[in-house]
């Protein structure tokens, strides 16, 4: 028997967060009885509803995806600006995106109905690299690039990179490449502002083994058997992660 929210998430009803958010709502019930205890567990044969609408088992999609700069990581937007789900309309399963990317990033972006997977990619305590590309404003000293990989505090708390590697100048800017085994909500922009450089541009490159590679801005492809197997022994690990400048 799997854990309620577990079970939901399977059936690609959102990350579990989102199910347990559902549970503690009296929004899920089991057999016809609301349950609201995290702790629940359910079997195969019993009937799961949310808000009253059956939960069914779907088949399980994984999609790569290039957002351009513009697209927003959400399924609903009262302005009606562009989604990156509505780059990917041959999907007939709900999907969410893994890890999102603010409406001035681009880049990789994975999409799934897969809640138990993108949970544990995205979870900090699995360490799962994410590698971007990011052009800043000026030309970082070697004591930024440290205070980046030792820790910069923001409102949550310290967040640091876990590697950082200087690549080239572009006119009065610098692109850098990191790594973050974390990933919190516009991480890169904010550390980087703490220290007084600008994110000009920022790409997402890749996510643990899957890269990004020459897929087009806009283009989307399935992943393959090879890449998905990889994707899931990866999200299997939780191992210290140590920073290393190079």
């Amino acid at each position: 028997m799997d854990r309620l929210n577990k079970h939901l998430a399977h059936a690609g009803v959102g990350s579990r967060r989102h199910c347990e958010q559902l549970i503690r709502a009296g929004r899920v019930s089991i057999d016809g009885r609301v349950v609201q205890d995290l702790a629940t567990r359910v079997a195969p044969e019993q009937d799961v509803h949310v808000d009253g609408e059956p939960v069914k088992a779907e088949k399980f999609v994984y999609w790569l995806v290039n957002k351009p700069r513009g697209y927003l990581c959400t399924n609903h937007d009262p302005s009606r600006r562009p989604l990156a789900i509505d780059l990917v309309p041959q999907i007939s399963q709900r999907v969410y995106t893994v890890g999102r990317l603010d409406e001035d990033s681009e880049g990789l972006l994975l999409l799934t109905n897969d809640g138990d997977l993108a949970h544990r990619l995205m979870h900090p305590r699995f360490g799962v690299e994410k590698t971007y590309l990011v052009l800043v404003a000026g030309t970082p000293s070697p004591d930024d690039l440290h205070k980046l990989l030792t820790g910069v505090w923001l409102s949550e708390g310290q967040v640091k990179a876990h590697s950082i590697k200087r690549l080239r100048r572009q006119g009065n800017s610098t692109w850098l490449r990191i790594i973050l085994a974390e990933g919190k909500n516009r991480e890169i922009r904010r550390m980087l502002a703490k220290l007084l450089h600008k994110v000009l541009r920022l790409r997402r490159i890749a996510i643990g083994s899957i890269e990004l590679d020459n897929l087009a801005p806009k283009k989307s492809r399935q992943l393959t058997a090879q890449e998905l197997k990889s994707l899931k022994r990866l999200a299997a690990k939780h191992e210290p992660v140590e920073a290393e400048v190079e």
